[in-house]
């Protein structure tokens, strides 16, 4: 049964060469990790403490590396100092698993 609803309402989209997440952040967490989907947004857990953005900043530090860009490749839509944000990332070189299984979805349901 495929709802074409459902992918609209992703927690990832292509906009051009620019890849659109929806992220739920978790600062102080034990590891940098990339999670798995949670509603529209993606679980992203980072060690940084959420102290005047620095979470942020180190959540977009460690997803340039994840996704083969520099963290100026990569803007903070909205969510900078919140658990709720939107990342623009420019020409990923590199998507991780469960990123590229939501794309695939998407691309099957258009």
């Amino acid at each position: 049964m495929s709802r074409s609803a459902s992918s609209s309402k992703s927690f990832c989209s292509w906009e051009g060469e620019i890849l659109v997440l929806n992220i739920l952040g978790t600062p102080s967490a034990k590891k940098d990790a990339i999670g798995k989907p949670k509603g529209h947004q993606l679980k992203v857990s980072v060690t940084a403490a959420p102290v005047a953005g620095k979470a942020t900043d180190h959540m977009v530090k460690f997803l340039a590396q994840e996704f083969g860009v520099t963290p100026k490749d990569i803007e903070v839509v909205f969510g900078r100092y919140n658990i709720n944000k939107q990342l623009r990332i420019t020409s990923p070189k590199h998507l991780p698993v469960v990123i590229s299984k939501q794309l695939a979805l998407q691309a099957a349901d258009a």
